[in-house]
């Protein structure tokens, strides 16, 4: 497989393309949905919410905070989480003109 060539885009578009990539398994859109769904910081309390081991849902845990979408602090022994709210304004914004665009689209394309 050759070069991503991840230099030859912005900053912006290199940004979006990896919270895009952290999106991309259903475990990490669970843990969204129920970060979203508690509205308060997590510590430890999304094992019981999947059908998998801890070690994975900590690694599920570690790709989303290392796109930006989750946020984690540490409190005593444990890693508290939650959503980071700038990051899904970001991805709020991108679908939303991409929404509009199609909007405005004429609809002469295959």
């Amino acid at each position: 497989m050759g070069a991503s060539k991840t230099e030859n885009f912005t900053a912006r578009q290199n940004m979006l393309a990896n919270m895009a990539k952290a999106l991309g398994h259903p475990a990490r859109i669970a843990i969204i949905e129920y970060l979203l769904k508690v509205n308060t910081c997590i510590c430890g309390d999304i094992v019981n919410e999947l059908p998998l081991a801890q070690a994975t849902v900590s690694q599920h845990l570690k790709e989303l905070k290392n796109a930006g979408i989750i946020k984690g602090s540490i409190e005593g022994t444990a890693i508290c989480y939650c959503v980071d709210e700038k990051a899904l304004k970001v991805l709020q914004t991108f679908f939303i003109n991409i929404s509009i665009k199609l909007q405005k689209k004429n609809n002469s394309c295959c």
